[in-house]
């Protein structure tokens, strides 16, 4: 006898009722009416079954060329949208398979299994997915712990070669259509821990021929509850490393670049917004050179911390059901594989029922963000104009202004600067209600977390490769800044030690109310002489101190 199974095809009520009409209308004198109707009464709601056997069965052919159609429509619109059915968008038909809820429709040609489409169904919310990050994470991790499990015994070399295989390759991105959970999902992560398992159990099985189960062999010596905070540690480490450092470091050299060249340049200081004492333009970059190096320094202190792994503590951090030397295996195999150094954390309770590693990076984060907004607006500042406003420095042009006003040029890449980083502290703000919620033994928002710190990374990394490329090579100086500091007030200040600080401050208000430079009114209401003056006022003896 022929055993019986099926595929099915995912259908509107509708298109279901009028297939069910089709047969009892057509086919009721004839015996295959019988065995369609059984098919067809015993559905679930909103799928076609169809026989794996015979003619009923479903060709390759008519699967594929409907996956080609869906696959073209679905291009076509466009979009982030929210899946609410977990299929593929190029795979209408579906498989049986089975959890200890009992069995569940998955799409046919999907690697995850009935845990992740439950996730999937369960949790409709934003259309975020976790990031590539993080999912990268999850692959090294996986493939280290197969590795410590097979050295401990605990699984053969056969299944740990293909789960390792398969777990890199997830790390590597071939598989991202695969991760089909929101973000805002259960609270540990368990939805996404169990996606992992179960894509790269599939994926080992078939490739190695025999059967991989994903708790019992991917998932070994393993919880949600120490592999999500291990991957949100790694994640960052990974991208703080390979991504956001290389990019500040660049940030950092193309700054102290300008302020080299700006250097014999000096204009008007201010402070308040207001005129102030003489600077030299390339001081003020040095200035911003310096914010970015201490970000830097932040930063590898942070790393330090990102290192520590909660894997190994299992699910409340007593480490139950693994081996002790798991972890320790575990780190050595993930850092060999990641590139990164990574450490069992010496304190499982506290790496597992908080997130203040995250929590540290985060602030150090929003440090960096909002010193690329000082950054961002005093070029704002200094590019204004380019007649009405200050000047004194001169934006590359790399988009036009304005729909309405000819010629008009914005500093747009300042302005996506300032608004990347203003994203940045609201990531903080919500990583920090996300590290409130270690309640007991687990914080229960780890993947909210997660979500926003790399984002945070991402967001800080992209923003400073465009404002190192598309804005700072390309400034120049302009004759503005020279010009301006002569017919400033405050070269005044260095007549205070000389005359004293009121009659000084006498000078620069008739010179301000005269329309007069400081030389010329001192000149008149001093005994100074012009060649004395010209020695008190100036202004490269006001860029530094005297001796």
């Amino acid at each position: 006898m022929v055993k019986e199974t099926y595929t099915s095809i995912r259908v509107t009520k509708k298109v279901r009722n009028s297939l069910q009409n089709y047969v009892e209308a057509c086919y009721s004198d004839l015996s295959i009416n019988s065995m369609l109707k059984v098919h067809m009464e015993n559905l679930q709601e909103g799928h076609v079954r169809f026989p794996k056997y015979g003619i009923y069965e479903c060709p390759e052919s008519r699967k594929e060329k409907l996956r080609r159609t869906i696959r073209t429509k679905s291009g076509k619109q466009g979009g982030n949208t929210i899946s609410l059915t977990g299929s593929l968008p190029a795979d209408p038909y579906t498989r049986t398979e089975s959890d200890t809820m009992g069995q569940m429709e998955v799409p046919e040609s999907a690697l995850w299994g009935a845990s992740t489409q439950r996730a999937v169904l369960n949790f409709p919310v934003s259309g975020f997915r976790m990031s590539r990050s993080f999912i990268r994470a999850l692959g090294y991790i996986k493939a280290g712990a197969a590795e410590a499990n097979a050295e401990l015994d605990v699984i053969t070399n056969e299944m740990k070669d293909a789960i390792v295989d398969a777990a890199l390759q997830v790390a590597g991105g071939e598989y991202d259509d695969h991760f089909p959970v929101d973000v805002f999902q259960t609270g540990s992560g368990t939805s996404t821990n169990m996606n992992a398992n179960e894509v790269i159990a599939n994926l080992s099985s078939k490739a190695s021929g025999f059967k991989i189960h994903p708790n019992d062999h991917v998932n070994q010596g393993q919880s949600s509850n120490d592999v999500i905070p291990s991957a949100i540690h790694l994640s960052a480490l990974l991208d703080i490393e390979e991504s956001l450092c290389p990019a500040l470091i660049n940030l950092q050299k193309a700054l102290e670049r300008k302020a080299d060249e700006f250097m014999s340049i000096i204009k008007t200081g201010r402070t308040h917004l207001m005129d102030a004492t003489p600077i030299r333009l390339g001081q003020e970059f040095q200035g911003y050179a310096g914010l970015i190096e201490r970000s830097l320094d932040r930063l590898l202190l942070i790393k330090d911390e990102l290192s520590l792994l909660a894997l190994g503590g299992t699910a409340v951090g007593t480490g139950v059901n693994t081996h002790s030397k798991f972890s320790m295996l575990a780190c050595q195999h993930i850092s060999l594989l990641s590139g990164v150094e990574v450490y069992e954390t010496d304190n499982h309770f506290m790496a597992q029922s908080t997130l203040d590693g995250a929590l540290t990076t985060s602030s150090a984060l929003r440090g960096l963000a909002v010193n690329m907004q000082k950054i961002a607006n005093d070029l704002r500042w200094l590019g204004s104009g380019p007649r009405a406003g200050l000047g004194e420095i001169a934006l590359p042009a790399v988009q036009p202004g304005s729909s309405i006003m000819p010629g008009k040029v914005n500093p747009v890449i300042p302005e996506a600067v300032i608004q990347a980083a203003s994203q940045v502290v609201a990531c903080d703000a919500a990583l920090v209600q996300g590290a409130q919620g270690g309640y007991f033994e687990l914080n229960t928002m780890m993947p909210f977390v997660a979500h926003n710190l790399l984002q945070a990374i991402s967001l800080l990394t992209n923003s400073s490769q465009i404002f190192v490329e598309k804005c700072i090579l390309g400034i120049e100086a302009t004759e503005k800044g020279p010009e301006l500091l002569m017919t400033g007030l405050m070269l005044a200040t260095t007549l205070a030690p000389v005359i004293g600080y009121e009659k000084a401050t006498k000078i620069a208000k008739e010179a301000h109310a005269s329309g007069q430079t400081v030389l010329e009114t001192a000149l008149d209401l001093t005994d100074l002489s012009e060649t004395e003056l010209l020695e008190i006022l100036n202004p490269e003896k006001m860029v530094q101190p005297q001796a």
